[in-house]
């Protein structure tokens, strides 16, 4: 009969999900989006409707988002030259009012249109709206490679989160609507800070004591010293990799804000390729996951057992 196993096919995969389905209602998934996945046109409609999806089965999404690419495209038009240490853009008072309207501006209300139009309900909003994110100003310390001096950088507005009130999460927690966040938090007297969305993510699964934190990135996950991905990672294996120089370069800060996230009473922290369609889905929904989960305990069963949804 034509269509008969593209139907088994489908049924066979409503089946495996099903219990992973049923295990994580009710619980709260911080979802990081940004890189490829928010880039690209057909990505970009896939989370979207994954989100959706989420909430549907009783999962509560939160969403927070980057905007890199797009600060610095807008940058460039303005003719804003700005610089990065440690991975971190140098933000002075003209530069925190463009990364401001391009994160709580043109990209969150994007994000938010998005997730409507595959029929879910969306909020968009910024760490400054109801207090959400109280942050102050970050600094960072490098050594002058001539000198060999240590100095203090001045990052101008780039903040870090020290507090997070979770009302208006809460809120939207017990009602349809799904939030979406942008890294821009409030200081003390007011003061506009840009955030790292890796960290303003990590901060508010902390906050929230979630299920999961998922982090989409441009890359499978964290891989071995063959170039072979890693499904599952203990707290000290964690370490143990950041020592022997397994994990290095760009991958440090991700799998710190996993392992901060963890060590606040997260679940499990899952950094997972965001350029695959349906990665949410994906790694959620099937016995192995695709991506590589950051947890205090081995999972049940030890040796890749349930690595992706234990």
């Amino acid at each position: 009969m034509p269509g008969t196993t593209d139907k088994t096919a489908i049924a066979s995969t409503l089946i495996e999900a099903l219990p992973y389905m049923r295990r994580h209602a009710g619980a709260t998934f911080v979802i990081k989006y940004g890189g490829h996945a928010m880039g690209e046109e057909h990505l970009a409609r896939d989370f979207a409707r994954d989100v959706v999806l989420l909430k549907q089965v009783g999962i509560n999404p939160i969403v927070v988002h980057g905007g890199g690419p797009q600060i610095k495209a807008m940058l460039d038009r303005l003719a804003i030259k700005s610089e990065f240490v440690d991975g971190l853009r140098v933000t002075d008072a003209a530069t925190v009012e463009v990364v401001e309207m391009v994160l709580a501006g043109r990209i969150n209300k994007e994000i938010a249109t998005a997730i409507q139009a595959a029929g879910g309900k969306a909020i968009g909003i910024c760490g400054k709206d109801a207090r959400l994110i109280t942050a102050e100003r970050l600094s960072r310390r490098r050594r002058d490679p001539g000198s060999a001096i240590e100095e203090v950088v001045d990052l101008g507005f780039v903040g870090e989160p020290v507090a997070i009130d979770r009302t208006i999460l809460d809120l939207c927690a017990q009602s349809e609507i799904i939030p979406v966040v942008a890294p821009i938090g409030a200081g003390p007297a007011g003061e506009t800070y840009n955030i790292n969305a890796d960290t303003a993510a990590g901060a508010i699964a902390g906050a929230l004591g979630a299920r999961r934190l998922l982090m989409l990135t441009d890359v499978k996950g964290v891989l071995d010293g063959d170039r072979n991905l890693l499904p599952w990672l203990t707290l000290h294996q964690v370490r143990a990799l950041i020592a022997d120089g397994t994990i290095s370069g760009g991958m440090i800060p991700k799998v710190e804000t996993c392992m901060h996230a963890v060590e606040a009473g997260v679940g499990a922290a899952t950094i997972l390729d965001g350029r695959v369609s349906h990665a949410l889905l994906l790694e959620l929904f099937t016995e192995h996951g695709i991506g590589t989960q950051i947890r205090r305990e081995p999972p049940r069963g030890a040796v890749g057992a349930d690595p992706g949804n234990g």
